[in-house]
């Protein structure tokens, strides 16, 4: 059993888990998602690795600031990454992210690029996506708000997600979405989402930051991801000059296919470290 815990960070207080020992590996959700939804691959990556997963601020059972204290951008959330990864005492970690924690992800090794081992990004958002309406009608000024702040109900909140966080999957796993939606529609957690929803629609700050990532780099992507195509995996790699993966899957590979995800990203971490790829990245399917 995974046990939260807190520690607090730039302000504001996270809960994480963590489980296993090793080298460590921190895990960056998705927007719209908590840190249960790396559940089933903590279990898998904890038997090579100390895995760290935390609820982001203004998510899960992390505090959720009030915007005005808050920035809830991709700076903030780096920035609280950095400040739980001191506080644990972690030192040098690997840092993997999922959607927007990728983009979250890839904003730390460029900042903080002493601090980041390995980097794996599964479905990053770093390329602009094709835009849910609710997400584009959140952005909307006083109207946005007022959809997500106030009319976001449970069946549309599930709509978004199988869209979004889970676009181009079979199934979801069965409670998650409520369990996503209560995160959701706690306290403040709605004024938390539509703050980040904002904030993280102009993602030029991290194509910018792409040629200061010096870690080794795992890009993987899911071959039915409906919001992001294959394309945008595979130019993120080059871009990278890392390693490209592609997973038979939707969006979110480590809660559809934990074991492949978990294989695949064990491999990338424990393989010996290498000069970055010069020109096509090694391209893998599972």
């Amino acid at each position: 059993m995974l046990v939260p815990k807190d520690v607090s960070a730039r302000g504001a207080r996270i809960r994480f888990v963590e489980a296993g020992a090793g080298a460590p590996l921190v895990l960056v959700h998705d927007f719209g998602a908590t840190r249960e939804v790396w559940t089933a691959a903590v279990m898998r990556l904890a038997q090579r690795f100390r895995v760290v997963a935390p609820d982001l601020p203004g998510f899960g059972g992390s505090e959720k600031p009030d915007p005005q204290r808050y920035a809830y951008g991709w700076d903030a959330f780096s920035d609280s990454l950095f400040d739980l990864i001191a506080g644990l005492g972690l030192g040098r970690v690997h840092v993997c992210g999922h959607g927007m924690g990728g983009g979250i992800a890839l904003s730390l090794a460029a900042r903080h690029p002493a601090l980041v081992h390995k980097l794996v990004l599964a479905s990053a958002l770093i390329y602009p996506p094709m835009e849910h309406p609710l997400g584009r009608a959140g952005r909307v000024p006083l109207a946005g708000g007022l959809l997500w702040r106030q009319l976001m109900g449970q069946a549309l909140f599930r709509a978004y997600v199988q869209s979004t966080v889970y676009s181009g999957a079979t199934r979801i796993p069965v409670g998650r979405a409520e369990e996503l939606y209560e995160a959701f529609n706690a306290p403040a957690g709605r004024q938390a989402a539509h703050a980040t929803l904002v904030s993280i629609a102009d993602t030029r700050p991290l194509v910018a930051r792409l040629p200061r990532v010096t870690a080794d780099t795992l890009v993987i992507w899911g071959r039915d991801d409906a919001l992001a195509p294959v394309e945008h995996g595979r130019r993120l790699a080059r871009e990278l000059r890392g390693r490209f993966e592609v997973l038979e899957c939707g969006r979110c590979s480590p809660d559809e296919v934990p074991d492949a995800f978990a294989a695949a990203v064990t491999s990338f971490l424990e393989a010996a470290p290498g000069r970055r790829a010069a020109s096509s990245p090694f391209i893998a399917h599972r």
